[in-house]
């Protein structure tokens, strides 16, 4: 059991560019470190990396934390070496204002998001609500200077710094750097054990834009057992109703009962649930009306199906540079997933 997070560890996750389509420095990141605690590694055509351990026996487990994060794509530079951009996974266009980015082209470069000023607003176009193409990022260099190092194609990455704020961590990314942070820990606390089951945990790509990593890791892995990590919304601050938040800060890990993508076996509720009674685990249940996970393509990418399941972070203000999650709830999610792969044998496979 861990009772300490290790906030370095975390921050450099979270601060690694990895947008949907370009998660190789994020990968390389993670592959230094979890190739000391596998029996084989290896990264499919795709891009997804996989852990395998030797299990008790050979039924199969596929634990899946997505590597991507939202982002977006150079598009246009157009003759005052202004960028244009398309976005890579779900953006409220709200969240673009006043935020600085990287564009990565033939070197990383520092921009900033800028829109019409406010002051030369005409009254109707105040009142509009803002959309991503009022917006282009500035570099502060001419064009000569921007098409010398940048071109459509190359991608962009928000920029912000991880922090420790009260009892939370802030920053960007915790979708889902978080859930590749808890498979990391996992790993190494399994490092001198042997889980129940033959273990493949992979950390995803191309999550943000349709669950297309986990989709292929499923086709590939044909595993009985799945279980998806992912953030989930904690719509827990002034103004929303109990029947509204989804999940809440400081409630524990979250167990998933269904989302869009999926609805979670009842074995794997279940189990579950009595795991983290058994180990005094703090957790909630998550039901999320809108909005998938890779558990969705986990559990119906397999011939016959998977018996499948997700422990979730609950994290505040998702999809912005802001995203907050409880310390205690992270620590609860990689504690929950440790007991679980290690007593997996006392999950009911089939239906009687």
């Amino acid at each position: 059991m861990l009772k300490e997070n290790k906030f370095e560890r975390l921050k450099a996750i979270s601060e690694t560019p990895g947008a949907s389509g370009f998660e190789h420095k994020v990968r390389n990141l993670v592959k230094d470190v979890v190739a000391q605690n596998a029996d084989k590694l290896w990264v499919d055509r795709l891009g997804n990396l996989v852990v395998y351990r030797k299990g008790k026996t050979d039924k199969k487990v596929l634990v899946a934390a997505h590597m991507d994060e939202i982002g977006f794509v150079v598009s246009h530079i157009d003759d005052n070496g202004f960028i244009r951009f398309h976005p890579v996974g779900g953006f409220d266009p709200k969240t673009l204002t006043a935020q600085r980015v990287v564009v990565h082209g033939k070197q990383d470069i520092k921009g900033v998001m800028g829109s019409k000023p406010v002051h030369i607003m005409k009254p109707e176009e105040r009142k509009k609500n803002v959309e991503i193409s009022d917006f282009f990022i500035d570099t502060g260099m001419d064009t000569e200077q921007v098409k010398e190092i940048v071109e459509p194609g190359n991608a962009i990455t928000r920029d912000r710094e991880l922090i420790e704020m009260g009892d939370c961590f802030n920053g960007k990314s915790l979708d889902n750097r978080v859930s590749v942070y808890i498979l990391e820990q996992v790993l190494e606390l399994l490092k001198s054990e042997t889980p129940a089951y033959d273990l493949y945990a992979v950390f995803t790509v191309q999550e943000e834009v349709g669950l297309r990593g986990a989709q292929v890791a499923a086709q590939a892995i044909e595993p009985d057992i799945a279980i998806g990590l992912d953030t989930t919304i904690a719509f827990d601050t002034p103004g929303s109703q109990p029947q509204e938040q989804v999940s809440a800060l400081g409630k524990g890990t979250a167990i998933k009962i269904m989302d869009a993508s999926v609805i979670s076996d009842l074995r794997m509720i279940e189990f579950l649930k009595n795991t983290a009674k058994k180990h005094n685990i703090t957790y909630q249940t998550e039901m999320l009306a809108g909005g998938g996970t890779d558990t969705g393509n986990l559990q119906r990418m397999v011939k016959g199906g998977a018996i499948a399941g997700a422990i979730s972070i609950p994290t505040r203000h998702i999809h912005q540079v802001i995203e907050s999650v409880h310390k205690q709830d992270v620590l609860d999610s990689i504690n929950l997933l440790y007991y679980a792969l290690k007593e997996m044998d006392g999950l009911e496979l089939e239906y009687n």
